[in-house]
């Protein structure tokens, strides 16, 4: 495996620190021994040379108001900021390093911790560690070269702009891994009561009456009220993993028809990948091709990653996007940052070729006995402070809510609650864009 060199590690950051503004001007940014415009002081560390999956604790420092963590910083005494004469600026702490390493995902490359699913957990991460999983600690890293960028380019940089000028994007998803299984719950419900009756009901309302999940149609609808548009993300698989965890209830071509018709009306239809294929590359590929293989967008099931095989897997497959990249267990940014991006593929030491829209919130994280357990009202005041982040670095808010949570069975995190969400991204002018929209917008500078 080709160990990242202090150039690389350059490289990846800067590529994602010029995407990230609009009208860059021509400005070097680089350490000492380059004379560049922008010095950024190296921390003499050899971090990157082994590997364990946490640096030392960051030290904390105060920017733009908030106190922000930062890693391989040896001299929190000095100021983080120096501007030069004649257009020069020093960043004194190394926020180069600092952005590689949450960026591109060494500490869950590295960690061998995985949950029951196989996933990198929340509570092994650093966001977890040091309480900042609802900061995009990386933007803030930004804005310090932004900063020092603008001292030595003499004119303002600012974050990119998305449809009709609006600062932010919203980025609505469902994953579709139920259709036909709400009676179930209320059903087992009675029979464990002996409640005879309701058992009988329950079953007889499953072979006469509409499923309540069976609703693609109404989720569209509801998000269209929003002047928004839903990406959904279908399940190939019916049949459970080897391990007994279920796929979908419903085999894709049985719905083929409700597909076409959400396309019509305006849908994105996206791959969700089934278990196990992302570690498989061969069903992955089955399960591409079953999809439009010239734009495709892909999101695992149970959120499954694993990070020392699936961007690997899903670089050669695709120069599309993937929306899996989100803690379970709590809202927030997974790799510390709002905006799109490219995973660092660790075995050709470069950055992925596909992009990554990091997912911010599900549904099922908001409330669940193994996550978070907010009460409704406790919802929307919780996801604010992340909003405003978002918003503030004109970033991409990606939120997944499953169809069954549409239910109007659910009062904790259903339709309710989702309709607040919404009601205060419209309030805050975002745009409402889908994954095909992300991919316009970032693909020609991610392959410039």
């Amino acid at each position: 495996m080709p160990a990242t060199t202090a150039e690389s590690r350059l490289h990846y950051v800067l590529q994602h620190f010029w995407q990230a503004y609009d009208a860059v001007p021509t400005v070097s940014i680089g350490y000492a021994d380059t004379q560049p415009q922008v010095e950024v002081v190296a921390v003499e560390h050899n971090f990157f040379a082994g590997t364990a999956p946490y640096p030392a604790p960051p030290l904390w420092r105060e920017w733009q108001g908030r106190q922000l963590p930062f890693f391989f910083d040896a001299q929190p005494a000095r100021p983080l900021l120096v501007l030069l004469p004649e257009g020069r600026a020093r960043v004194q702490a190394d926020v180069v390093s600092a952005a590689f390493y949450l960026l591109s995902g060494w500490q869950e490359f590295y960690s061998d911790e995985r949950d029951q699913h196989g996933r990198f957990p929340y509570a092994a991460s650093v966001q977890q560690r040091y309480g900042f999983v609802a900061v995009p600690v990386v933007n803030y890293y930004f804005e310090v070269l932004r900063a020092a960028v603008e001292h030595a380019g003499g004119q303002p940089l600012r974050p990119r702009r998305w449809a009709d000028g609006r600062a932010w994007a919203a980025f609505i998803t469902h994953d579709i891994d139920n259709l036909y299984s709400a009676w179930k719950a209320p059903a087992k419900a009675a029979l464990q009561r002996r409640d005879w009756l309701g058992f009988a009901r329950r079953y007889w309302q499953h072979f006469t009456q509409k499923d309540a999940w069976d609703n693609l149609a109404e989720v569209q609808q509801t998000v269209a009220e929003y002047g928004a548009k839903s990406t959904f993300f279908f399940l190939p698989e019916h049949r459970k993993a080897p391990n007994g965890t279920t796929n979908a209830d419903y085999q894709v071509k049985q719905i083929l028809p409700v597909i076409a018709t959400l396309k019509q009306h305006g849908a994105e239809v996206a791959l969700h990948g089934s278990l196990g294929t992302s570690l498989d590359p061969d069903r992955l590929y089955d399960e591409v091709v079953s999809f439009d293989s010239a734009g495709w967008g892909l999101r695992f099931h149970y959120l499954h990653w694993e990070p020392r095989v699936t961007p690997d897997l899903v670089d050669n497959l695709t120069n599309g996007y993937d929306s899996t990249l989100g803690f379970a267990e709590h809202y927030g940014f997974r790799n510390s940052y709002c905006l799109p991006f490219n995973l660092f593929n660790f075995q050709l030491g470069e950055a992925a070729d596909f992009l990554e829209i990091p997912l911010n919130v599900m549904d099922a994280t908001l409330h669940h006995p193994k996550y978070l357990q907010l009460a409704p009202e406790e919802i929307l005041p919780a996801l604010t402070p992340m909003f405003q982040e978002i918003e503030r670095f004109g970033g991409v808010c990606t939120v997944l809510w499953h169809n069954e949570n549409f239910d109007p069975a659910n009062t904790r995190n259903g339709p309710r609650e989702f309709r607040a969400l919404m009601e205060y991204l419209r309030s805050r002018n975002v745009a409402f864009v889908n994954g095909s929209d992300i991919c316009r917008s970032f693909q020609p500078s991610l392959s410039s």
